[in-house]
């Protein structure tokens, strides 16, 4: 038959030379770069096969055993071992905890998760942006409703102390008492410590409300017990693959099956059946999304094996302490981080004290092949000129890097900070005329040869072509 007609079996380079050479330039400016963003990671050569296998052919919509299409039965194996899996990664009994491998990003897990368990309109509080929480938990401003969260369901925010940093647990006690929310929400994009499930579980039980951690960050330091376990308290309990779990781009939702016990005003308990089960699966389809991708559930369960691996506990304990030695180093220079440290794998350093904000650092940083993110901390009045940057240890650790090297990327980092106060001090603080002096200043083509030669001395997981 003519080629025209039957696909070819021609590859990716010979397919599409195009497409082809700017992977291998994105490959290519990883090797040679810092990967400091805290929610990326460096999958291994297996997951990435996985993810580009024959399984993204396969419409599976439904669950295994009750799909809406035919052909589904190697697909079936496939998402069942993921789910059995992800359930023996976190230490969880089958019996009493369920799991959804589909929800295709952990927004779309969090919005199903919402779904199945409260009604529109009803009551969340969650972590507030500026604190480092997370969109989906409920975000808007004093002039609009940012998430989906907050559009749909009435959303009361809990912040950090603005002298410590930590979560006031008191004054999240004494809100819910007057907001009386049906969804407590635990979890964050870019909070440094770790979080009291035992307290937010008695808040939550004294207003009848949902107990929902998002570990989208730190899953991989709960599954190794490098942090607390969300799990002996939390009904429900959302995740990414793709940050801590070193996975490709999806999601989880674990749920609570059998009965929920309520404590009463009386003393007395009530145990009601929890029915997350049916109704989290029938919010993530066909509630929010249609068929799920097979190719990433077959990369999921790759990379659930290889957190079975004995050396998945070596690697997350690496993961904190770099992150540790960061911080450390960057305390050292002076230089103020929130909380002061970090207990997981991430550090939010607040570069207001130099004259600076995290929009023009990451910029700058840019530059020099090292990729952080700018972020709000506590104080800031707008996301877009936030004034702190987050740091994050996970990727440069899969790439190898121990302490002392994170004692290197610091004084990298230490290196552009000046070079971003000295063109404060020679044009100003106006946008275009400072970055007009950070791209003249000579320091900066110094650090980026610099840092090129460090980073391109270390390994990178993956495929070797792209």
């Amino acid at each position: 038959m003519s080629d025209k007609i039957l696909p070819t079996n021609r590859t990716l380079e010979e397919s599409d030379p195009d497409l082809f050479q700017i992977l291998k330039d994105e490959k290519k400016r990883q090797i040679m770069g810092l990967e400091l963003i805290a929610s990326e990671n460096f999958t291994s050569r297996a997951v990435m096969e996985a993810n580009g296998s024959c399984a993204t052919n396969k419409y599976a919509e439904g669950l295994p055993g009750k799909r809406y299409y035919g052909g589904n039965e190697c697909i079936d194996k496939i998402e069942t071992m993921c789910q059995e899996r992800a359930l023996k990664v976190f230490g969880l009994d089958p019996e009493k905890w369920g799991v959804n491998v589909q929800p295709y990003s952990g927004s779309t897990a969090n919005w199903a998760a919402f779904l199945g368990m409260i009604k529109p309109h009803d009551r969340i509080m969650g972590l507030d942006l500026p604190s480092g929480g997370h969109l989906t938990h409920g975000y808007q401003t004093d002039t609009r409703k940012i998430s989906s969260t907050s559009i749909f369901y009435e959303s009361m925010p809990y912040q950090v102390s603005p002298e410590t940093g930590l979560i006031d647990y008191d004054k999240l006690e004494e809100n819910a008492a007057l907001f009386r929310p049906q969804l407590l929400i635990a979890g964050a994009s870019a909070y440094p410590r770790d979080f009291d499930y035992k307290r937010m579980r008695k808040i939550a039980d004294n207003h009848g409300a949902y107990l929902l951690c998002d570990m989208a960050h730190f899953a991989g330091l709960v599954a190794t017990k490098q942090l607390d376990n969300p799990f002996d308290y939390c009904d429900v309990v959302t995740t990414t693959t793709h940050k801590s779990l070193r996975g490709p781009r999806g999601s989880m939702i674990f749920f609570r099956k059998g009965t929920r016990v309520q404590p009463l005003k009386n003393g007395k308990t009530k145990e009601t059946p929890y029915g997350l089960e049916d109704s989290i699966n029938f919010a993530v389809f066909p509630s929010v999304q249609g068929g799920p991708h097979q190719n990433t559930i077959s990369a999921i369960a790759t990379a659930m094996k290889e957190a079975l691996d004995p050396t998945f506990v070596d690697y997350q304990k690496q993961v904190i302490a770099n992150c540790r030695a960061l911080a450390a180093a960057l305390v050292k220079q002076g230089y103020v981080l929130v909380t002061g440290g970090t207990d997981n794998h991430l550090l939010m350093w607040d570069v207001r004290p130099q004259g600076l904000n995290g929009g023009k650092m990451e910029w700058l940083y840019d530059l020099c092949h090292i990729t952080v993110n700018k972020n709000t901390v506590y104080g800031d009045q707008s996301a877009l000129t936030p004034g702190g940057l987050r740091l994050g240890s996970c990727a440069l650790t899969s790439r190898g890097f121990t302490e002392k090297d994170f004692e290197k990327v610091a004084e990298f980092l230490h290196r552009g900070i000046e070079i971003g106060k000295e063109c404060v001090a020679s044009a100003g603080k106006k946008l275009v005329d400072w970055k007009a002096a950070v791209e003249k200043h000579p320091g900066i083509a110094k650090l980026n040869e610099d840092v090129i030669a460090f980073a391109s001395s270390f390994g990178m997981p993956g495929r070797p072509d792209y």
